[in-house]
């Protein structure tokens, strides 16, 4: 079995990454995984309750701002810094964002579907709501509830395994500068590179879509302030 890296980008939104940390360090197995929080410039209150729940709940916290003086968000940096990583300790690479809460048999079944399948390169749980209803991003695969299949869509990295074959095809520092999210190349990149991406319908995760970023609510709630922000002040590209 490879190693597993498992990491997860913060900015702020300290509730819904506690939510995040509690649920995976409760997973159900015995998968000696490492476990890092990429803290992409927080507030000095959030950083100092991430110091906190670093050493409660023992994971490895990065401060970017101690890295790199760009100005958050800082995705493409985070994938670098952990593609190099998982190379150098021959480890498969979990992303799992802080709005999403794993079950206790996420990380087991991700880890053991994606080494069965020797063409895997994304190994993908599907997203639903509270209610177990799937959810933004994979509207796509409503009706295929508890299957396992290769799709052509692409995969969100709300939670991901990236197989260490695909880290090892491609190198992060070829990805656009000028992006700021990265699922959706890095998914056509697998599938270039010869490799599948499986979406896991039978390991669901809760999704609170942006409670990550609060700001793309507005894309609900005000979208003409959303695609103000977007294509005025370039946030938010793919």
């Amino acid at each position: 079995m490879k190693n597993l890296h498992i990491i997860t980008p913060v900015k702020d939104s300290i509730e819904s990454t506690l939510q995040t940390i509690k649920a995976l360090r409760a997973s159900d197995t015995d998968i000696d995984y490492q476990y890092t929080i990429y803290n992409d410039f927080s507030t000095p209150q959030t950083t100092a309750l991430l110091e906190q729940y670093a050493a409660q709940y023992n994971f490895e916290l990065v401060n970017l701002s101690d890295i790199t003086d760009h100005p958050s968000p800082n995705y493409l940096l985070v994938l670098q810094m952990a593609q190099q990583r998982a190379i150098e300790q021959d480890a498969d690479l979990m992303i799992l964002e802080s709005d999403v809460v794993v079950a206790p048999d996420t990380v087991r079944g991700l880890v053991a579907g994606a080494a069965e399948r020797s063409d895997c390169g994304i190994a993908a749980s599907v997203t639903v709501d509270d209610n177990g209803d799937i959810n933004y991003p994979y509207g796509y695969a409503k009706g295929h509830e508890g299957e396992v299949y290769a799709v052509d869509k692409h995969c969100s990295f709300c939670c991901s395994l990236l197989t260490n074959a695909l880290l090892r095809s491609y190198d992060f520092h070829l990805l656009d500068p000028e992006k700021h999210w990265f699922d959706v190349h890095i998914s056509h990149i697998s599938q270039g590179n010869g490799f599948k991406n499986y979406l896991f319908c039978n390991l669901p995760v809760i999704h609170r879509p942006h409670s990550s970023r609060p700001w793309k609510q507005l894309k609900y709630t005000n979208p003409l302030k959303y695609y103000w922000r977007k294509f005025v002040k370039r946030t938010d590209k793919i």
